[in-house]
């Protein structure tokens, strides 16, 4: 009797230590998910008062506990000036098999009075993203390129206008080319935008008067930068797009 007390004590142990075992790999399995780009991708601080998103801070709370955000997009960074600053190399030295890294810029690499972050779109921009491609492949990384979201620029005509020039096109050429998931935000964000209209659309960005928002007591009028609703949307439509690709984490 004492033998099969003891047996049944030893069956109890190996089962809960197998499940602590589970639990401790499943903890470890959850997906990275890194993020490098511009200040319309980037975390912004204060987020209790402030009322600047990017849309890559709202991936947590739209993905949930089973993936882990890395965002390293920062403001104002091209291409260029994220590698020039050992940005880049840091993510790298992060990145492990079955990562994933979303890639988006554009916005400042079109900067043409700044030699520290403009770029060519035929030539050096091409080549940064290629590198990003290339080197997270190299980690097993699963490298993905977006395009820069639009600019709410209505002309009089109530007609939404382009401001990325070939940015865009370079970006869906390099995907082409090395055969890298590609999700169009520039499309995207452009239908979003007029779907809202001229004065709807305002809602998406920052737009306030002198006095209105605590955290912008001058006021401001900004047509590029998102607001809270602007971000989830955004944000949105990007898990959108790569659910229709069937690109899951």
């Amino acid at each position: 009797m004492k033998n099969i007390f003891q047996w049944i004590l030893f069956v109890f142990s190996v089962v809960v230590s197998a499940q602590k075992h589970e639990t401790t790999d499943h903890s470890q399995e959850k997906t990275c998910l890194y993020l490098i780009g511009d200040s319309t991708m980037a975390n912004k601080p204060d987020p209790t008062n402030n009322p600047e998103r990017g849309w890559g801070q709202m991936l947590p709370e739209l993905l949930g506990e089973s993936v882990h955000v890395h965002n390293h997009a920062v403001n104002g960074r091209s291409s260029r000036s994220f590698i020039a600053e050992g940005r880049w190399q840091k993510v790298l030295d992060s990145l492990k098999p079955k990562d994933y890294i979303f890639i988006q810029f554009g916005h400042n690499d079109q900067k043409r009075q700044d030699s520290s972050r403009y770029t060519n779109p035929y030539t050096q921009y091409r080549y940064n993203l290629e590198r990003f491609v290339k080197e997270a492949r190299s980690k097993e990384a699963f490298p993905i390129l977006f395009s820069s979201i639009t600019r709410r620029n209505f002309n009089e005509n109530g007609v939404l206008i382009d401001t990325h020039g070939a940015y865009p096109l370079v970006t869906r050429m390099v995907a082409k080319d090395l055969k890298v998931p590609f999700i169009d935000l520039q499309l995207l964000t452009e239908q979003m935008e007029i779907s809202y209209g001229v004065e709807g659309s305002k809602k998406l960005h920052l737009h306030f008067a002198p006095g209105e928002n605590p955290h912008r007591p001058n006021g401001i009028v900004d047509n590029t930068h998102l607001s809270v609703i602007g971000a989830t949307l955004v944000a949105q439509l990007a898990l959108d797009e790569l659910e229709k690709q069937h690109i899951k984490f």
